[in-house]
Order: C-alpha cells, then structure tokens, then sequence
C-alpha cells in the first residue's frame, strides 16, 4: 500500500521516530501538550477525513517502520466492545487490568456508573485522557485506576451531559426552586441578558479566559430561563436556529460570515 500524503484532513497520522506511529484528530493536545513534543520532534505521514482510510493507513505505516500494530485499529475503537471487568468505588474506577495494558482497544466504547454521573467512552479524547491520569494500584499491579472526580471534571469529560440530567434541566430545576419562574419576568430577564453581555465584551477586551467562559456560560442560564417564561425552552430555539443554518451557504468577509443571498 503506497502512502501519499494529502493537503488536510481530520484524521492525521502522525510519526514520533523511534517511539510511535499514532492517530488522532488533534495534534497539539495529543502529541505536543500530552506527550510533551515539540515542533520538529515529530511529523504528519497522511491526513484524511475518512476514518476507515486512516485506520488502514496508520496500520500499514506502522508496519511499513517496524513499530508494533494496534491490536485494535482506530476506527474500531468505538465499537461495542465485550463485558470488562470494571469495579467502582465512591473515588475511583478500577479496571482489572494493568496500566500499561490500559489501551483504546481495552476502552473501546465503554460506558459505566459513578458518583459523578455516567461516563461513556466515545472519543479519543477521553481514552487518552484515562491513559494519561491511569494509576497503578497499590493492592495489586494487575489492576489500575483514575480518580471519578477528576475524571469527571476533565475537559474531555464535559459535555452537556452530566449523568441521566441534562444540563439545561438543571439549570431549569435550579430556576425553578428559588421562585424564577414564579416571580421573575421576561424584562427582567433581558436586562440581565444585556449586563452579561457587557461583561463577555469586557472580559474579551482584557483577553480575559476565565471571565469570558463565566459571561457566556451565565448568558446561557439567562438564555434558558427566558425561553422558559415565553412558554418554550431553549432546546427548541436552539433547533430552529440550527435548521435554519445548516443549507446556508456564504462566504467569510472581514471576520464575518456573510451569507449567500438569493
């Protein structure tokens, strides 16, 4: 199998020499923030946006340099793998395995319970991240574990869904039980809407990380009660903008996307 390499892709396979052949869709965090190298230190062999492609590439290559193969190969880590031994505990998840035997093909697409809420394993962010932060532990060097908390509290693990609840029936709940709904209205909830906005812009001015992801995150919560107290909810708008956008078509201007008119 002849390797050419393309222009772009999602999936990139990349070369550490001497160390790996490895996939991922993210450079930067993958090879230079987690595994701590840099420019120059490793290079790009084939990219692709199909991932039945990079699988086989990435495979081949490893060959081709004399690395070891994947038992499993990359677009099959997100199978429904068979029953693992998993044991959870209030602080952690142990898997009745080593960590050095910790691998994608070991996750694959896993899903189990903690204090936290559910974890799935459905990307390779989050397999990376328990290769990373695994331990070995202490009882028996068969067996390791991460932490839930940490785990759960990883970028990798966040999403909106935190568990069985939604994160915007949270943010309903938590309206809910201190008399928003009741006492609150939509005027008081668009001015409120205006001064977060005015903090997003601040926090943007300064390069301010921490306060833009508070100004947008609270933007939101005031988002979702407002469409509450007009009798629909946020999931709904959030539909209706979407199908409105996705046959768009246009062109970036000056920063800005300017659509297509007819």
């Amino acid at each position: 199998m002849g390797i050419q390499s393309v222009s772009s892709g999602k999936y990139k396979i990349y070369h550490i020499p001497g160390k790996k052949i490895g996939c991922t869709t993210n450079i930067e965090r993958r090879v230079v923030q987690e595994q701590g190298f840099k420019v120059g230190e490793y290079e790009i062999l084939f990219e692709t946006d199909d991932i039945k492609e990079a699988a086989d590439a990435e495979k081949q290559l490893q060959k081709d340099l004399g690395y070891k193969v994947d038992m499993k190969p990359y677009d099959k880590l997100f199978k429904k793998p068979m029953s693992k031994q998993i044991n959870v505990t209030d602080q952690t998840t142990t898997f009745a395995i080593s960590k050095d035997d910790i691998s994608g093909s070991f996750l694959g697409d896993l899903e189990w319970e903690t204090p936290y809420g559910l974890v799935k394993i459905d990307s390779t962010e989050k397999i990376d991240w328990i290769i990373d932060n695994v331990k070995t532990s202490m009882f028996n060097s068969n067996r390791s574990y991460v932490y839930n908390k940490a785990m759960h509290e990883a970028f990798a693990f966040k999403t909106l869904n935190s568990g069985k609840e939604e994160m915007f029936d949270k943010i309903r709940s938590w309206a809910e039980k201190r008399g928003l709904y009741d006492k609150g209205d939509t005027k008081t909830q668009l001015i409120k809407l205006y001064e977060e906005s005015g903090e997003l812009a601040q926090a943007l001015l300064k390069n301010d990380r921490d306060g833009i992801i508070d100004a947008i995150g609270d933007s939101v919560v005031v988002l979702t009660n407002l469409a509450h107290l007009v009798g629909t909810d946020i999931e709904t708008c959030i539909g209706s903008a979407y199908d409105e956008i996705s046959s768009r078509t246009g062109r970036m201007k000056n920063g800005t996307f300017v659509k297509d008119t007819l």
